[in-house]
């Protein structure tokens, strides 16, 4: 489990992106992480990865504090930043690179997925365009096996067939010992994957529930406009 409890993070001085802020990331779930821009969803899962340091509270992945980046853990976890770039070598070649370090990491899966992209393993990434860096990414992020997957803005960039495919790749990777935490403002790119959605907004976790049984009846984009205006009425 992932638990965040009173954190305070700014990137200037006397400022703060997150202030007392706390929430739960439970086992086996896929999450969508939603709010404006502005609020710290990216820094969240930076601080949850261990790459930033609160300023103040607590985060414990597993019991283990991400920051002292330990092995272990780190094993344990792969982030999909919004923006990256990939070395100029071959797939394969990267792969091998990144196995040591992800001790599940299942090569058959990430064949399975690529062709779900309509993508082969033999590829030079540094050929692929931007659109095919991020699909390749999310591929090898997946195939990693480990038990807690960030993604941020992961359809940014993507077609509209390769959104689809997206949403086919992540339920193939999924499993009931992953959790998957996806920050987005492409919400209907994937609303039919989440089972919980967070919404947080001024510091606040203004929802953190389940979705409905019958997600294709859930308008998440309209859920996040009726969650904010309705906090900010009162």
């Amino acid at each position: 489990m992932i638990s965040i409890q009173d954190i305070s993070f700014g990137y200037r001085p006397n400022t703060n992106v997150l202030k007392d802020f706390s929430l739960d990331f439970h086992e086996g779930r896929v999450y969508g992480l939603l709010g404006k821009n502005g609020t710290g969803k990216s820094t969240l899962l930076y601080l949850v990865a261990g790459l930033l340091k609160p300023k103040g509270g607590k985060i414990t992945v597993d019991g283990f504090d991400p920051f002292h980046r330990d092995p272990e853990m780190l094993s344990d976890m792969f982030i999909v930043p919004e923006e990256y770039d990939l070395p100029k070598v071959t797939l394969r070649r990267y792969v091998d690179s990144l196995k040591p370090f992800y001790p599940r990491f299942d090569v058959g899966l990430l064949d399975r997925m690529l062709d779900a992209f309509d993508m082969t393993g033999d590829i030079d990434l540094g050929s692929l365009s931007m659109g095919q860096k991020k699909k390749v990414y999310i591929c090898i992020a997946l195939a990693s096996n480990t038990r807690y997957l960030f993604m941020d803005e992961p359809t940014n960039g993507l077609d509209i067939l390769s959104k689809s495919q997206f949403r086919r790749v992540v339920v193939q990777g999924m499993s009931d010992r992953r959790t998957i935490v996806i920050s987005t403002h492409q919400v209907h790119d994937v609303e039919r994957l989440l089972d919980y959605v967070v919404i947080i907004d001024r510091n606040k976790v203004l929802m953190d529930q389940p979705l409905s049984e019958d997600k294709e009846q859930t308008d998440l984009e309209q859920l996040f406009i009726d969650v904010v205006e309705k906090t900010r009425k009162k």
